[in-house]
């Protein structure tokens, strides 16, 4: 398992890095906001939040490479996930996100993921798991590809939980035009990244935008699962075809790297 660097290592030069991204961020904010909004009173979709988010990944430090066929309208995506980054990267190539209910009542944060059509889910409301599929359903009929992380929270980056199952239920099977893609998020240094344990989501995000330089992240659009009534059989599915696409970029990165040397 790779090691957490010291938060404490180098604290003005991280400070100050992560100041000079978060200006960045806000100047981003200020420039596309207004863009949005105008291209919304068109009465066709923004492509602004997609180019927002894309950019935004950017300047917090991720060079993303997309390897595999782009996502198709209708697609649900099931990704692993270690880091708020995954948001910004995954909605620069163009889906949307079911979320938890409390990210929508944030300010700033909730209008920002209202902008990019995000399906909110009450996770306290257990006893309306039917009601939270029907709306899942429904939001595929959409063009736009919808991503949910089915290890339902972060990861230490190094460990790939388990997928659950019960908001597969929607695509098990899938409605007409529907397809399941698992999608794998390839950071060079997920453990370093990674937002888990007892480390805030502030805090967090400070480190992360401190960190020097750029750090390349893989995403890997993985083929399409068959369709299936099981939701546990796709769920274990799209868990082994994730896991074996971080194993396999990690080894190429290991050969590559000795190759190097």
């Amino acid at each position: 398992m790779a090691s957490r660097p010291n938060a404490a290592a180098d604290p003005i030069s991280s400070r100050w890095r992560a100041y000079a991204r978060i200006a960045g961020l806000a100047l981003l904010v200020l420039t596309h906001v207004p863009l949005h909004l105008i291209a919304k009173r068109g009465g066709r979709p923004s492509p602004w939040p997609r180019r927002f988010l894309g950019r935004a990944a950017f300047i917090a430090g991720a060079r993303v490479q997309i390897e595999g066929a782009p996502l198709a309208p209708h697609s649900l995506v099931l990704a692993n996930h270690s880091s708020w980054l995954d948001i910004l990267i995954l909605g620069g190539a163009g889906t949307r996100f079911v979320s938890k209910a409390e990210i929508g009542r944030v300010p700033l944060i909730g209008w920002l993921a209202d902008q990019n059509q995000t399906l909110y889910i009450e996770r306290s409301e257990r006893g309306d798991a039917h009601g939270q599929v029907r709306r899942i359903a429904g939001a595929l009929g959409h063009q736009q590809p919808l991503t949910v992380f089915p290890e339902g929270t972060t990861s230490d980056g190094c460990t790939l939980l388990p997928f659950r199952s019960t908001l597969l239920h929607a695509v098990a099977p899938p409605p007409p035009g529907v397809n399941v893609r698992p999608v794998a998020l390839v950071y060079d240094d997920s453990a370093a990244i990674a937002w888990h344990g007892e480390e805030s989501g502030l805090a967090n995000a400070m480190r992360v935008l401190g960190m020097k330089g750029q750090r390349r992240v893989t995403v890997r659009l993985l083929d399409p699962l068959p369709p299936t009534t099981n939701r546990k059989a796709l769920a274990r599915s799209a868990h082994a075809a994730v896991r074996a696409a971080l194993s396999s970029v990690a080894r190429r990165d290991t050969l590559e790297a000795a190759a190097n040397d």
